[in-house]
């Protein structure tokens, strides 16, 4: 039968749309919580073995020189999701667990950029950014702004960390479990209820501080911060990798059919390390070990998942860490006796909170199977330019007031431009200035060593200056034999800081 020519036309320019307008991928963030540069074995690490995620960096790119926007979880969670830099806002350091949102509603996020971009988005797992407005959330209610008013169309998110109060989940601005007859009360400055605490009664603990974390007792386990109430939502710390991964897997099944993009915000390995005892003793190292072969399996499901429902091949998977590796952070967990030959940050020198690069160059690997060329990059890149990026791949307009420190570097991400970034800042206790392979840190008058954690901060009152391309440990300064270059990097850091604006 022949079709007639107007049909027959129309026919083929259908095809020809069809072809033309293929579905954009999919986008899973894996964002894990204090994992070192070291941690992962395809990063070099050899005591412990991390195969999920060295599967990903075998199909995908691996980089070498990538970076959290800051040495702890707030700020970086803040750089990342906004495009600016935490340190150009007050209230961004490491938040209580009762804080107020410190995203603006008003702010453009990668969430809700990509929303506009038609994507349905997701958050599972530590939020860490606030909730509720000035003043903090009411618990016992409907929270807001939470993610879900800041661009997400789903969230399931512990509030701020594993040690911190309130120990509950808390999904579509509501406390899961909750009952209204136990209402939920908080408090960071004075004690509330009759909790024990950890202070006053370390019998009833399974774990015991190292430093702080001495506060109410849920789970056997003292957190910083008093609580009571909310008995009937109160997390079980062994459980919780499962929990949210299983709500990460569910949220890839619910949205299988159309495009995604899931932040699957990992708690492990950050304190309290208590991992599901089918993970107890398996990595010979302790807890820590034990929480990262655990982040690893949470890692496997998700990309199980994508396996089971044929979206690898549509599906951009990125790995990364919030910021560096730190061994004790406020626990006996024999993390520091069972550590033995392994080393965190790698060849890195410092750790979370600190200048020195171990500090925010972190574990970051990109998948895409037929799109990002697979192997190793030493391009320098940010998780605060996610936003920049993923608005020109997904051909997104920002206003001259978005994302202010965020540049586009897909190119660099897809492997097709080994050089990425410019220039970049890094936060800690103060703030130091990649140029290339130079790094300059500005006068610090604090601490060279966090007693706590035993961390090298990096702070020198006279500043610093290294040559990473042949001095990657930071070990030799060489601000005295260039003092032209410090000078060059003093003017630029100063002048990054006056712009408000570095894009």
């Amino acid at each position: 039968m022949k079709m007639k020519p107007l049909l027959g036309a129309l026919f083929f320019l259908y095809l020809a749309a069809v072809v033309v307008a293929q579905p954009r991928p999919n986008i899973v963030l894996i964002y894990a919580d204090d994992l070192g540069y070291g941690d992962v074995s395809s990063y070099g690490a050899t005591t412990i073995k991390t195969p999920n995620m060295d599967r990903l960096a075998r199909e995908g790119l691996r980089f070498t020189d990538a970076h959290a926007a800051a040495a702890t979880c707030t700020p970086s969670r803040y750089a990342m999701l906004t495009g600016e830099y935490a340190w150009r806002k007050k209230g961004t350091g490491v938040l209580p667990g009762n804080a107020a949102m410190v995203i603006d509603t008003r702010q453009t996020t990668l969430a809700s950029m990509l929303q506009k971009a038609g994507y349905t988005t997701g958050v599972v797992g530590k939020w860490h950014l606030g909730l509720g407005p000035q003043g903090g959330p009411d618990w016992n209610r409907e929270i807001a702004p939470s993610p879900n008013h800041i661009g997400f169309n789903y969230s399931f998110i512990m509030a701020a960390t594993g040690d911190r109060v309130p120990t509950v989940y808390v999904e579509n601005n509501r406390v899961v479990g909750l009952d209204p007859a136990d209402p939920i009360k908080v408090d960071y400055t004075k004690p509330i209820g009759d909790w024990p605490t950890g202070k006053a009664n370390p019998e009833l603990l399974k774990m015991h501080p190292s430093h702080g974390h001495d506060m109410t007792i849920v789970n056997g386990i003292s957190r910083i911060g008093y609580m009571t109430g909310g008995k009937a939502a109160l997390w079980k710390d062994e459980d919780m990798a499962d929990v949210f991964t299983s709500k990460a897997v569910q949220f890839i099944e619910q949205q299988k059919a159309k495009p995604f993009f899931l932040y699957f915000a990992l708690h492990d390995p950050h304190v309290p390390r208590v991992p599901h005892p089918r993970f107890v003793g398996k990595s010979g190292m302790g807890p820590r070990g034990d929480a990262i072969l655990q982040a690893d399996y949470c890692v496997g499901e998700v990309l199980k998942k994508l396996d089971q429902l044929k979206l690898v091949n549509n599906t951009i998977v990125i790995l990364t860490s919030d910021n560096g590796p730190v061994v004790d952070d406020g626990y006996k967990d024999d993390a520091v006796e069972k550590l033995g030959q392994h080393k965190p940050a790698g060849p890195l020198r410092g750790g979370k909170y600190s200048n020195f690069e171990a500090g925010t160059r972190v574990p970051f690997i990109v998948r895409w199977p037929g799109q990002v060329k697979r192997g190793v990059s030493n391009a320098l890149v940010s998780q605060i330019d996610f936003l920049a990026s993923f608005a020109a791949f997904t051909k997104q307009n920002l206003a001259q007031a978005d994302a202010p420190d965020s540049y586009n570097v897909m190119s660099a991400l897809f492997g097709k431009d080994k050089t990425g970034r410019e220039h970049l800042v890094e936060q800690a206790s103060v703030l130091s200035l990649r140029v290339g392979n130079w790094k300059y840190i500005e006068p610090g008058r604090g601490p060279k060593i966090i007693a706590n954690t035993n961390t090298e901060t990096g702070n020198d009152p006279n500043g610093q200056l290294y040559d990473l391309a042949s001095d990657m440990g930071e070990t030799r300064n060489l601000a005295a034999q260039h003092p032209d270059k410090v000078k060059e990097m003093t003017a630029r850091l100063q002048k990054i800081r006056q712009d408000g604006r570095s894009r």
